[in-house]
């Protein structure tokens, strides 16, 4: 039985797509060329293709535009290396270098030497590095294209000095090979960070402004979103400011994780901002919520709970809508849940029944709206845990916490420590006007 093909190259081409982030993937794709199969490897993407543009319009254009994202000489380190040829770099190519070549033909190139280009390039970009000299003593060079569903997105550059053998026809067949799984790794990690990118838009436009005290109130917030690495769940929350130094608080919970669930909480989240807007009574507000969930996709049985705060006629109204109750901690420091005067149906069923609860606060008192992470766990029911939820704020506040570290403490006492959901906590710091 003949012994298995050894691979011209070091492990590091073995953990190639393990990771879903261009620039580790082009660092294990040098780790794996240097030093043991040439003495420098470069990786470059199309600039286009990096920021998802159109590719070019000819099928022959005059220059190509591509970017370094990663580079290796020998065993030294990449930051070696930064000031004479930095790692993030944007070079253009003109048609008659082998890149471009590489890129338009669809082939492998290989010279005796560096092109009269690159060589140019690099004398002029040495200046005291006298580096360069050795990187241009090249015997042997290679630029192999790297190539995906019949395009090229960029090119892996390899060279070789006089101390070594010229590039053979089986050794550019496997970094053929190598740039073939490079690719296809390339674009996962692009693609993973465009969804990446597009959640954290998602996110920050769910986050509610700068608004952090209002007459009267003292807001601190905060999520964490489910699992591990997760950027965007189901919760949405907001603070809005209402005519007469009043403020509006919501907590709101739509169904699953990923882009459909964040679409679901924009919608929910404009048209509460919008309802705000005509400043109608908080039972009505949360009817036409409804109404307009049962219209929205992926909004159905979504939930909220949603707070008027009235520092003038110290009042506090609540409505909910299949949301667990808030949680209010008083003047003789005890915290408690709510009792409403109905829980309400989830968001988008068109139920419509919605009743207001009314607490009247005449001392300053801490109200706590949450989503359902914080108080679901398989070892115990949901009443058992909003009272834990309830210990665990008197504990945390009977160590004077500021209310923003207060926040950070709950959020981070789970009682499911696998954090199997979306958590997402708002204080609101009620203070009764004067007079």
């Amino acid at each position: 039985m003949p012994a298995p093909r050894r691979s011209p190259f070091s492990p590091a081409a073995d953990v190639i797509g393990s990771e879903l982030d261009l620039g580790l993937t082009g660092s294990h794709v040098v780790h794996a060329l240097t030093p043991g199969f040439c003495h420098a490897a470069s990786l470059y993407l199309l600039e286009r293709w990096r920021r998802e543009e159109t590719t070019y319009a000819g099928a022959d254009p005059a220059q190509i535009e591509a970017r370094r994202l990663a580079l290796r000489v020998g065993t030294d380190a990449p930051e070696s290396w930064e000031r004479t040829l930095p790692v993030g770099e944007v070079l253009v190519f003109p048609r008659a270098t082998p890149y471009a070549r590489a890129l338009v033909d669809g082939h492998a190139q290989l010279l005796d030497s560096v092109d009269e280009h690159t060589a140019e390039r690099l004398t002029l970009s040495a200046g005291q590095d006298a580096r360069i000299g050795e990187l241009l003593k090249t015997r042997s060079f290679l630029v192999v294209p790297l190539r995906l569903r019949g395009g090229a997105i960029g090119f892996v550059a390899c060279s070789r000095g006089p101390e070594r053998g010229p590039f053979l026809t089986a050794e550019i067949a496997a970094v053929e090979s190598l740039a073939a799984r490079a690719a296809v790794a390339l674009d996962n990690a692009r693609r993973y960070e465009h969804e990446r990118r597009t959640a954290l838009a998602i996110r920050n436009s769910l986050l509610p402004g700068s608004i952090q005290e209002v007459e009267g109130c003292r807001i601190a917030h905060g999520s964490l979103p489910a699992g591990q690495g997760s950027i965007i769940g189901g919760d949405w929350f907001d603070v809005l400011r209402r005519p007469g130094d009043r403020v509006s608080l919501i907590v709101g919970d739509a169904m699953g994780h990923g882009p459909e669930s964040a679409v679901a909480m924009i919608q929910l989240r404009t048209a509460v901002r919008t309802l705000a807007g005509l400043d109608i009574p908080a039972a009505d507000l949360v009817r036409r919520l409804d109404a307009l969930a049962s219209e929205t996709p992926g909004a159905s049985f979504a939930t909220c709970i949603y707070a008027e705060w009235d520092a003038r006629h110290r009042t506090c109204t609540l409505v909910g809508a299949g949301h667990p109750p808030p949680l209010l901690r008083g003047p003789d420091g005890r915290t408690a849940p709510v009792t409403l005067v109905g829980a309400g149906l989830p968001l988008g069923l068109g139920a419509g029944s919605y009743e207001p609860t009314v607490l009247s606060v005449e001392d300053p008192a801490l109200l706590v709206l949450y989503s359902d992470g914080l108080v679901e766990s398989r070892d115990a029911d949901i009443d058992q845990e909003i009272a834990r939820l309830a210990e665990a704020l008197d504990t945390a506040a009977a160590d004077h916490d500021p209310l923003p570290a207060l926040c950070r403490r709950l959020l981070h006492t789970p009682s499911d420590p696998a954090r199997s959901d979306d958590r997402t906590l708002l204080l609101a710091e009620l203070t009764p006007a004067v007079g």
